[in-house]
């Protein structure tokens, strides 16, 4: 056949006209669902005038033309694909339409449609490809456009509906796996500081999906393809309708600010997405984290379905499924167990709580799921629930029964994705999908609270050494169920959004405890962990080693019982934030916490420096590891060293720097330095042995910082000859050490260079500097400077919260080293792009005066403020 073209220019002037209208209308309503359906009709429109003049000459040829997937819904968003099946009826038919339908394909790209087309002849139609089940699923939604009408009613009545049927288990199962692989991929959570509308978990795929695994069902039931495919899932409340009213709206706006195909809700389109309520009833101005917050609401009940409908898939037949009873009654309630799925009789109405709160402790001890019947049943039934709400003992013993269960966290999801917990424990309704908008926390408050109660549950099966260590604490808290129900509780006064948020979740639960006719000890028990949950995360940005800083978090515990439950509560709560948010670093400094406070509470304290006169053990144990000739020497080099320091290392790494720092005298440099760098976890610990001199710490500081090491703790020691040892721990944030072993002499070199004074650390400082300010930065934390002259008994303790980037140790120690100040210590913290570091200063051997510290803040904050502001042109 002769090569066929067809003139578009008019077709492409209509979509471009028609778009406009689209776009216009979008941005006056923002109906999302209206604008896809709207460009669902005008593509509509532009293929079947295509077919008509394609097949002017040949009309009788045994072809349809069919709409897929999105297209195929009516979903066509703005930059989306357009999904289309060319359908012939035989290999023949084939070879005659090729020509016609290359005219229509290249005409779709010439008018600016992005064509995703597919030919199949009957036979290949009836056949499945295991390794193309996205073509299956497309076919699931599909629409007839043009062509022979017979054609289409044949596959939609026969061809499509008996391949599924006879593929209806595979088909199913392979459809599990890739949506579990999806979510797997995404962390099998809906929480992401920047989520995919489209893709993520509670995404419009997931949306999709729930109705293909609602589609199968009723074709596998029935026999027959739904004439309404909307009606095979549609939720009682229409909360599955509204979320995807939603995302559409999401998605519209997504596409129109980028002009192409982009999911991504990026922090910018987050802020603009809110400043024009996209997808929110009422217009105008939201805040980012109101709508981030709706759009989590709307995440978790199309996850949830999702979810629930792949539960229903037909597992494989296993040993212990053979054996296991297809249904039983559960005791005391209206509903049935079902291989691992709770059920209900049809008909089933609840008019008391008892039997629904019998089946949540079911849920927590065994992990079973609801079926989508039961969990309609159970919201269904709350508003005469609600008429009658347990209080007393008796809802304490239930409430408790879910809190001990090791599936305790699946157990609250479920009652809150229903109402249930609310209805229970109303001051958790503040916390529903509660964002707290930063780089730091990545879940929503009330699923952080869920994952703080799995954290401790979790200890039961270790992963790390620092679980198994922690682990260990488990069967020694007499009242467990005391400390679950204060994670529970702990963060609800973020809902308040006014005043201290610890505060705020004592009052709340107060008023809850009264409810359950809590006894007082009890009560205070409860109160004073929530009141308390921040003080380790506090206590952790101090020196852990300093005497005074244990003595006064001691004093503020009390008991070892309660320090055992706080300690479990910190490292659920911290690794509760975000999954890198718990490094082994800070699960081993919480343990050291816990240890020193142990200690102390059982009145064994140690000196703050070490002084061979008044313990000699050290010193004894160390002369045995070193030659005759050395003792002496080794003793002068120990004298006065911090007990911190001594504390933190093995004594081979202490003879190791005693040794190196015997160089240091024989060394014909100016400024002679040694170095030592060994692994450490999955940090490296850099130690510098040098004889004192003014900006030293600044400058390994700026070395490390140069080379792109993230300092995640250093400290600075000296003993009474004059000997600095100083210590930094660091990741290496771009694995050169680690990819590169060649490279670590280059590296030892360099710092050993900058703390010769052979070169100037500025010029590798300067270049990552402005590399850093080329990626901007998603949140702006403003400087804060703070002095603490109370809680170290030596040192005055500055803490600075700032901005973090490359050389921010390094600043503050020039700042400090040009007003004399002596760094004791330093501890680096950093959450999200924050850093968090705690200094601990003297001046001439004692504390900083407060005109010395004033001075200090303001210099200080001067000059992070300028290191941060962008590079002038």
């Amino acid at each position: 056949m002769d090569p066929i073209a067809i003139a578009v220019d008019d077709l492409r002037e209509l979509y471009l006209r028609e778009m406009a209208l689209v776009h216009q209308t979008w941005e006056r309503t923002g109906d999302g669902t209206a604008a896809i359906r709207r460009r669902s009709a005008i593509v509509d429109r532009i293929l079947i005038e295509m077919w008509r003049r394609a097949f002017a000459g040949n009309p009788g040829y045994n072809v349809s033309l069919l709409a897929l997937g999105g297209y195929g819904r009516k979903d066509l968003f703005p930059f989306s694909d357009i999904d289309v099946l060319f359908a012939y009826a035989d290999d023949k038919t084939e070879e005659l339409a090729k020509e016609p339908v290359r005219a229509i394909i290249q005409g779709m790209w010439d008018i600016g449609l992005r064509a995703s087309p597919s030919a199949r002849t009957l036979k290949e139609a009836g056949r499945f490809d295991p390794d193309n089940l996205e073509f299956l699923l497309a076919t699931l939604d599909r629409r007839f456009l043009a062509g022979q009408f017979p054609l289409y009613q044949q596959l939609h009545q026969t061809v499509f509906p008996g391949l599924v049927l006879s593929e209806w288990n595979q088909i199913t199962q392979k459809l599990g796996e890739i949506a579990r692989s999806r979510h797997a991929k995404f962390g099998n959570t809906i929480f992401h500081l920047e989520p995919n509308v489209k893709d993520c978990p509670g995404g419009l795929r997931d949306y999709h999906l729930a109705g293909w695994f609602a589609l199968l069902f009723h074709l596998k039931e029935t026999r027959e393809w739904p004439r309404q495919r909307g009606g095979v899932f549609q939720s009682a409340r229409g909360d599955a309708e509204a979320a995807f009213d939603f995302l559409a709206a999401a998605r519209c706006f997504l596409h129109f600010r980028h002009g192409r195909d982009n999911n991504v809700l990026d922090w910018q389109s987050q802020d603009e997405a809110a400043a024009q309520s996209i997808g929110l009833e009422t217009r105008g101005t939201a805040d980012p984290a109101y709508w981030m917050r709706t759009y989590y609401r709307h995440a978790r009940v199309i996850y949830r379905r999702a979810v629930l409908l792949m539960e229903n898939l037909p597992a494989p037949v296993s040993f212990y499924k053979q054996f296991r009873k297809r249904k039983s009654a559960i005791a005391g309630t209206d509903f049935i167990l079902d291989q691992g799925r709770i059920d209900i009789h049809p008909g089933t109405q609840f008019s008391e709580a008892a039997s629904i709160l019998r089946v949540f402790a079911q849920m927590a001890v065994h992990g079973y799921m609801l079926s989508q019947t039961a969990e309609d049943a159970i919201t269904d039934s709350l508003p005469a629930l609600a008429i009658q709400i347990p209080e007393g003992p008796y809802l304490w013993n239930a409430l408790r029964e879910v809190l001990l269960g090791p599936h305790a966290a699946h157990a609250l999801r479920t009652m809150h994705a229903l109402g249930v917990l609310e209805m229970l424990l109303p001051e958790f309704h503040g916390i529903d999908a509660l964002v707290i908008r930063d780089s730091y926390h990545r879940y929503t408050v009330d699923e952080h609270t869920f994952l703080t109660i799995d954290n401790v549950h979790g200890l039961r099966r270790p992963a790390h050494d620092y679980e198994q260590r922690l682990a260990q604490l488990l069967p020694e808290i007499d009242r467990l169920d005391l400390l679950m129900l204060s994670l529970l509780l702990h963060d609800t006064g973020k809902g308040r959004r006014t005043g201290e948020h610890t505060v705020q979740s004592v009052e709340l639960a107060d008023s809850f405890l009264a409810r359950l006719d809590f006894d007082n000890e009890e009560r205070e028990t409860v109160l004073k962990l929530i009141r308390m949950h921040l003080e380790m995360s506090n206590a952790l940005r101090r020196d852990i080693f300093d005497a005074e800083n244990v003595r006064a978090f001691s004093e503020k515990i009390g008991s070892p019982m309660l320090l055992k439950m706080l300690t479990l509560m910190t490292y659920a709560d911290i690794k509760a934030v975000n999954p890198e948010a718990l490094t082994p670093w800070k699960a081993e400094n919480l343990w050291q916490l816990y240890m020193a406070t142990a200690n102390f509470l059982d009145r064994s304290v140690d000196e703050s420096r070490y002084h061979a006169a008044i313990d000699p053990t050290l010193l004894n144990r160390l002369r045995s590891m070193v030659s005759p000739g050395e003792y002496a020497a080794l003793g002068q080099f120990l004298e006065g060293l911090p007990q911190r320091y001594l504390q933190t290392r093995l004594p081979e790494h202490i003879r190791n720097h005693f040794q190196l720092s015997l160089h240091l005298d024989n060394d014909p440099d100016p400024h002679p330095v040694q170095l030592d760098l060994r692994p450490n976890r999955q940090l490296f610990d850099l130690t510098v042995i040098a004889r004192d001199r003014t900006r030293l710490f600044a400058d390994v500081a700026g070395a490390l910082a140069g080379w792109g090491m993230n300092i995640v703790k250093a400290g600075a020691f000296s003993n009474d000859a004059g000997v600095i040892v100083d210590s930094f721990l660091f990741t290496d944030t771009f694995h050169t050490l680690e990819l590169n072993p060649s490279e670590k002499d280059r590296f030892l070199l360099y710092v050993h260079d900058v703390v010769a004074q052979k070169v100037k650390v500025e010029q590798m400082l300067g270049a990552r500097r402005r590399q850093h300010r080329a990626q901007g930065v998603k949140v702006e934390v403003p400087t804060r400077i703070e002095f603490d002259s109370e809680s170290s008994s030596q040192s005055t303790i500055l803490q600075v919260v700032a901005q973090d980037g490359p050389g921010l140790l390094r600043q503050i120690a020039l700042t400090l080293s040009a007003h004399h100040c002596n760094i004791e210590a330093a501890l680096i913290d950093t959450e999200g792009g924050t850093a968090i570091d705690v200094i601990y200063l003297t001046r001439e051997g004692i504390k900083l005066s407060e005109e010395t510290q004033r001075t200090l803040a303001q210099e200080l904050t001067a000059a992070l403020d300028a290191a941060r502001a962008p590079a002038t042109p």
